[in-house]
């Protein structure tokens, strides 16, 4: 099979395509190279060849027509989205056009091309802030901003496309996401909480923790993380379900056992305070100074978002496998590649 990986030169992207790779797909990358960096691709080469990467954009239908007939895409993998939630709230156009327009040129292509395999990379945003100690694929979505709202849109558009077209489709909401495989893929943004902290660190500023009056062990925000090598081997699990619900087929309906609908949650069940994230980051990188600092509450934080992982494990056989010290530690590697004076 070639499998098609949009947004595939990203932080979770080139994780995906080089695990996917490794496991023997054929590996086609579409990147705008917005955020993506075409070197995480360099050396990612399986037993079926090296990754190929497409400079493009989903919006652009006529080359994503050329690159399915040029390279025989039988599966896609859809990453490729704008994701910060503060940005989303202040470009709200701007996050419907790319997250859901963009979604909807990909899905008529993907159709147009007989495709029949379609992962869908969600986000937990699409929960908003439920009130509840772990959160089941039954948990009500009501998202809180423009992004979230764009992933459940997106979600919608891709069942509904799966069901009437014969797409067998999979929908992964994913938790807090962290850590690298390797250095060199490390996230490069500054947008989560674990490069957050150590870009911090590395200024000799204190980290900040926004609020600590939550009803929570120990005031904090409690968040469910997952490696993102994990994540990767989720994306890779689902691939591989989809392509045993259709079988050996590239046409027809999906078919076999569990059918082509699936959503399901990618996280790990066990919740950490940001205040245990705060002294971990600070025990693993020996930045014990300055301690980070309390800040006012940031407006929509929930109190604990945990996910419930028992339906990922049931349905695709997949478990997390690596701590959040796997997460820190592998993180700060590829932060001081980057950034060798914070050695």
């Amino acid at each position: 099979m070639t499998w098609l990986i949009t947004g595939g030169a990203g932080y979770i992207g080139a994780h995906v395509a080089r695990t996917m790779a490794e496991a023997g797909e054929r590996v086609v990358v579409l990147d705008d190279l917005s955020a993506g960096v075409p070197e995480r691709l360099d050396g990612l080469a399986g037993p079926a060849g090296q990754p190929v990467l497409v400079h493009g954009s989903v919006l652009d239908r006529a080359l994503l027509d050329r690159t399915f007939a040029e390279h025989g895409v039988t599966g896609v993998v859809h990453l490729a989205a704008r994701k910060q939630v503060g940005e989303s709230v202040e470009q709200p156009l701007r996050y419907y056009r790319e997250n859901v327009h963009g979604l909807t040129v990909l899905l008529e292509a993907v159709v147009a091309a007989g495709v029949r395999r379609f992962v869908f990379s969600s986000s937990a945003a699409v929960y908003g802030t439920p009130d509840v100690d772990l959160v089941t694929e039954g948990t009500p979505c009501v998202p809180m901003n423009p992004y979230g709202e764009t992933k459940l849109t997106g979600e919608w558009l891709v069942r509904a496309v799966g069901g009437a077209e014969g797409v067998a489709t999979a929908c992964l909401r994913y938790f807090n996401v962290a850590g690298a495989a390797e250095p060199r893929l490390a996230d490069t943004g500054v947008f989560n909480i674990v490069p957050m902290f150590f870009d911090a660190l590395t200024r000799g500023e204190a980290p900040l923790i926004f609020g600590d009056d939550y009803p929570t062990q120990d005031g904090t925000c409690v968040r469910d993380y997952i490696h993102v090598q994990d994540l990767a081997e989720a994306h890779l699990a689902a691939a591989r379900r989809l392509a045993a619900s259709v079988g050996g087929s590239d046409g027809g309906a999906p078919s076999g056992t569990g059918g082509g609908d699936l959503t399901v949650n990618i996280g790990t069940g066990r919740g950490l305070s940001v205040r245990e994230m705060a002294d971990l980051v600070a025990e693993i990188t020996g930045r014990r100074e300055p301690a980070a600092k309390v800040a006012p509450r940031r407006p929509g934080d929930p109190a604990r978002v945990v996910a419930s992982a028992e339906l990922a494990e049931k349905e695709l056989g997949w478990t997390a496998r690596h701590s959040v010290r796997d997460m820190i530690s592998s993180a700060w590697e590829g932060w001081c590649l980057r950034h060798p004076e914070a050695r």
